[in-house]
């Protein structure tokens, strides 16, 4: 599979388009010409083949060019037959069942969910809920099989947080920001902390326009860590004739080996 999205293309395209007549005179012999893949009256004829035996009908005729977009010449690549899934047959008839596998679903890019995780300042006191929510959108991508379109079609399923304590959180949605609080974690600790998601999808495929089919398997794919500062508070007694901004600075440490957040005495993994 050639990912269509993403990667380097090749130059050279391949596309086919549904045609109900042919004028081609090649198209009544396959055998006359290597452009002619399939007799378009075959493809009606295997609709009357398969209603008799009780298979399936849905077959249609294509026409299909290749063009070099580097110089825009194009060539015909003859007929073929496809059925009701897109799937095309070989000259003599087979079917040329086209699948999207698991290994297929994990070379795509699929682009990670965006994670957020606690107030934009870039701390939490300690003790306070941490809010996380994900931003994840189905996605479509085109590729290409045996020089056949294919689209497939990623959905996100299954969220999960890793809070950098030893904490995480599995969860089927993505939550929502303040002042919801669908998906929560604490820091019992001061310092630094990575809260980091990871995001399973799963997938369908459609060969040609036809119908969505299920992949077999999932894929998972990680976002990008947001990195939090876990901040202790301590009461004092402050001058009333200052304000409460000009009282303290809100400065964070710098990140280093000493600033980083130990882990929670007793950590937990939890599913919602």
């Amino acid at each position: 599979m050639n990912p269509a999205s993403g990667a380097s293309r090749s130059p050279i395209t391949r596309s086919w388009k549904r045609i109900d007549r042919v004028t081609n005179p090649c198209s009544a012999d396959p055998t006359q010409s290597d452009s002619c893949f399939f007799p378009v009256a075959a493809c009606s004829g295997r609709n009357a083949a398969n209603a008799a035996t009780g298979g399936d009908a849905g077959w249609t005729a294509q026409s299909g060019t290749e063009t070099d977009r580097r110089t825009g010449a194009s060539s015909n690549l003859g007929f073929r037959c496809v059925d009701v899934n897109g799937n095309p047959v070989t000259p003599d008839g087979a079917s040329i069942v086209i699948t999207v596998t698991q290994q297929d679903f994990a070379s795509l890019p699929v682009q990670p969910a965006v994670a957020h995780a606690g107030p934009s300042v870039g701390y939490l006191p300690v003790g306070m809920d941490l809010i996380v929510y994900a931003e994840a959108t189905e996605q479509t991508l085109d590729t290409t099989l045996l020089a056949t379109p294919v689209r497939v079609r990623a959905t996100p399923v299954r969220y999960h947080w890793d809070f950098g304590d030893g904490n995480s959180l599995d969860t089927s949605t993505a939550g929502r920001p303040y002042p919801d609080r669908d998906i929560t974690s604490q820091y019992a600790h001061e310092g630094w902390y990575d809260v980091t998601l990871t995001t399973t999808y799963s997938g369908q495929f459609s060969v040609n326009g036809g119908a969505w089919q299920d992949i077999d398997g999932t894929i998972t794919v990680d976002s990008d860590p947001v990195a939090l500062y876990s901040r202790s508070f301590e009461s004092r007694l402050v001058d009333p004739n200052t304000a409460p901004d000009d009282a303290e600075t809100l400065d964070l440490p710098p990140r280093t080996p000493d600033t980083e957040g130990p882990r929670a005495e007793s950590p937990r993994h939890r599913t919602a």
